[in-house]
């Protein structure tokens, strides 16, 4: 947690009325303390402490493109989905207003718990058998978030599973040359072959589409049970296989190369983390699924994770948002098309 950034203040005034009108609070007038969240790179997280109360308060980053920022998906999946799979936070409110925040943005219920990106770890020092248990409690939540009947829960409209993978492959191409400020030819390459090796038969499931360690809270340090996942901006319809293959583009490993380290930093490269080939292993022996195409996937998931950054530098680039975080991101997205034409020639992901 951090101060909140200059330039992403809330508007007291009019969130509190709001906050008022939707029963959150009892009276608009009450002292408050705002602090940010800082592990993330795309939406704002803002924690709001009022009235002995605390609230989670989501919105898109500013000078966003709304595509991929959607507000109203997030607070619908997690609204629906909760009975079947409670492991997300209580939504509360909605608005898409704009004259409250500028934009649309939610309310939702701050859960209790153990997040786990690389400070939190190094922090807690967590011994290798630990990661074992906190990799086996990882892999069961994604294997049951795919196992959601999306269609008993009433998230049928949430999109379109048949064409699923070759729209994802043709968007996330056409995104990345939109958000481009130099020239990368492993970009270009990488693009070509997805497109001439891609599979056209799968199974089609709820994917939540950025499942990694740090947006899943552990009740505990125990590490036995997840009781949250964060981050639904992206759910959708489709293949499952695209899910993990962009959770296997995010698990770097303690034998990549320093700047793979430095460049998608993870938990998953401390000692006691299976490697990725494991995990596809783990993933396959726990939900029953044959993980054909593996190689395509793992390149899917490393350009996917190149364009979100690519366009954070974009934003960068232009002056949108001038958090110093986002100073070296298009060299991280040109390191991730690089990886996933090694990936291609080399035809294995470790």
């Amino acid at each position: 947690m951090q101060n909140v950034r200059k330039g992403e203040e809330l508007n007291e005034k009019t969130l509190k009325i709001f906050l008022q009108k939707e029963g959150l609070i009892d009276n608009d007038q009450s002292d408050w303390k705002v602090t940010q969240f800082t592990h993330g790179y795309s939406n704002l997280t803002y924690l709001l402490q009022i009235e002995s109360n605390e609230y989670v308060l989501r919105r898109p980053p500013f000078g966003a493109i709304k595509r991929g920022h959607d507000m109203g998906r997030e607070f619908k999946v997690q609204s629906r989905i909760y009975n079947a799979f409670p492991k997300v936070p209580k939504m509360y409110a909605y608005s898409e207003n704009e004259s409250i925040l500028g934009c649309p943005f939610y309310i939702m219920e701050k859960v209790e718990g153990i997040i786990l990106n690389v400070k939190e770890a190094k922090k807690r020092n967590i011994p290798a058998d630990d990661f074992k248990t906190i990799a086996d409690s990882w892999l069961d939540t994604f294997v049951e978030l795919h196992n959601v009947d999306y269609k008993a829960v009433g998230l049928s409209d949430l999109g379109k599973p048949e064409g699923y993978v070759e729209r994802q492959v043709l968007n996330w191409g056409k995104q990345y040359l939109k958000a481009a400020t130099e020239d990368v030819p492993a970009a270009e390459k990488v693009m070509r072959w997805m497109e001439d090796n891609q599979p056209t038969k799968y199974k089609h499931s709820l994917v939540h589409n950025d499942f990694k360690y740090d947006n899943i809270v552990f009740k505990d340090d125990s590490w036995k049970e997840v009781v949250a996942v964060l981050d639904w901006e992206m759910a959708t319809l489709g293949d499952p296989l695209m899910d993990l293959g962009t959770s296997l583009g995010y698990w770097t490993m303690a034998s990549d190369h320093p700047l793979v380290q430095q460049g998608i930093p993870s938990p998953t490269i401390m000692e006691g983390n299976p490697g990725r080939s494991e995990i596809v292993e783990l993933y396959t022996k726990k939900s029953g699924r044959q993980v054909d195409h593996l190689v395509f996937y793992y390149v899917f998931g490393l350009f996917k994770i190149a364009v979100i950054a690519q366009q954070i530098y974009y934003r960068y680039s232009k002056g949108l948002t001038t958090d110093p975080r986002f100073a070296q991101l298009n060299k991280a997205a040109e390191l991730l098309c690089n990886l996933g034409l090694q990936a291609i020639q080399k035809n294995k992901i470790d």
